[in-house]
């Protein structure tokens, strides 16, 4: 959440607020950004208290896993006007992250690993604060609007905010689809201190197809606008810390960062043009990297590697979790071998655990002959091998 941009050194311009709507949509459109809308800051009382019900209901049943934010200030998330009273406004702004291909296509690729999309590129959280500030900035200075930015950190349910501001509909995978953008946009809002004219919001499109829910490896959709997050890989490669469960594992293939399935099997995409903003456009060294590499990062060079991208957020030790156990399903063990051994004496419990397991699934009399001669000091670490 951002303040008050520096103070003018002009006054400021008056507008009404149909010209101040169309200022701000010229200049967002200007500053990079492909989609914008204008909701309410306070939604209604029937919006407000559906959100309320579904968020509620989510935590009660321990849908969101480890992520225990979520259980905290509902109030203040279904309703965006608590954050700041002053707020009148919503601007829901996206970005189109669209790959050039579908993602789907390094799945099962033996050796490699798959990162998902958005994070192929710079850290969006980045990207969407550094426009979003600039367009704050634009307002303040001009307009002399107070205003806040916003990029997924704060209580703020995003989605249907975008979708009162006409960007889309939240699908039955829960992320937004749009018609013009498919599954591919990234979201940020600035909350604005006037009250201007508000967009249509957008009506759910996604009819019969239930594609997304098919298709998730782990079954984490249980039912359309539902999402388990226990079992989502997104979810259990990024935010959950410790071990993955066991029967998961195999599930996650050579998933290391994120899982994009969910989102490129909408049917939507197929309107959705590749991402116009070359930060998010993915590196190559990023689309399959090689998991015996990525084996051998220790803290420096993985903070090195993965400077400026959303993946160094979750640090070394999980990523490397992800690494052995995609390595353990690669099924190549002449190749994986080397690299799984060499993270049974790494240096932290969680590497050498999910390396255990690897080991397991690879070499299974290499397996018994060392679970037969460790003496592995950790707790948990001496659980997988005795699992195993």
């Amino acid at each position: 959440m951002g303040g008050r941009p520096p103070t003018p050194k002009r006054p400021p311009r008056p507008a009404s607020p149909a010209a101040l709507r169309e200022a701000i949509r010229e200049e967002a459109l200007r500053l990079g950004f492909d989609a914008i809308g204008f909701a309410p800051a306070a939604p209604g009382p029937d919006a407000r208290r559906e959100r309320l019900k579904h968020l509620a209901s989510f935590v009660a049943q321990g849908l969101h896993g480890d992520m225990g934010w979520l259980a905290e200030r509902i109030e203040q998330r279904v309703d965006p006007a608590t954050l700041w009273p002053e707020a009148r406004t919503v601007v829901s702004l996206a970005l189109n992250y669209a790959p050039p291909t579908d993602p789907r296509g390094s799945l099962g690729n033996a050796g490699r690993g798959a990162i998902s999309v958005y994070a192929q590129g710079r850290d969006y959280h980045d990207v969407l604060k550094s426009k979003l500030k600039a367009l704050g900035r634009f307002v303040w200075d001009t307009y002399r609007h107070e205003i806040k930015v916003f990029v997924d950190t704060a209580p703020l349910m995003e989605k249907p905010a975008a979708q009162m501001a006409g960007l889309g509909w939240q699908g039955k995978h829960t992320n937004l689809v749009s018609r013009a953008f498919g599954s591919w946009l990234l979201l940020g809002e600035l909350l604005l201190s006037a009250e201007l004219p508000l967009d249509v919001p957008e009506a759910d499109h996604c009819g019969h197809c239930q594609a997304c829910l098919d298709i998730c490896p782990t079954q984490a959709l249980p039912a359309p606008y539902r999402i388990d997050a226990r079992r989502c890989i997104s979810y259990l490669t990024i935010e959950h810390e410790g071990p993955v469960e066991r029967e998961l594992r195999p599930l996650l293939g050579n998933r290391i960062y994120g899982c994009d399935d969910c989102l490129a099997v909408c049917p939507w995409n197929k309107f959705a043009q590749t991402a116009r903003e070359s930060a998010l456009q993915p590196r190559a060294a990023l689309s399959a990297p090689q998991l015996a590499d990525l084996a051998e990062l220790d803290d420096a060079a993985f903070r090195v590697r993965f400077a400026g991208t959303a993946i160094k957020r979750i640090g070394r030790d999980r990523f490397l979790r992800n690494v052995a156990y995609a390595l353990g399903n690669s099924g190549s063990a002449r190749a994986a071998l080397p690299a799984v051994k060499r993270l049974l004496g790494d240096a932290s419990p969680l590497v050498r655990g999910a390396a255990a397991w690897a080991l397991s699934r690879l070499d299974p009399p290499e397996f018994h002959r060392r679970r037969a001669a460790t003496d592995e000091p950790d707790e948990t670490v001496r659980r997988e091998w005795e699992l195993a």
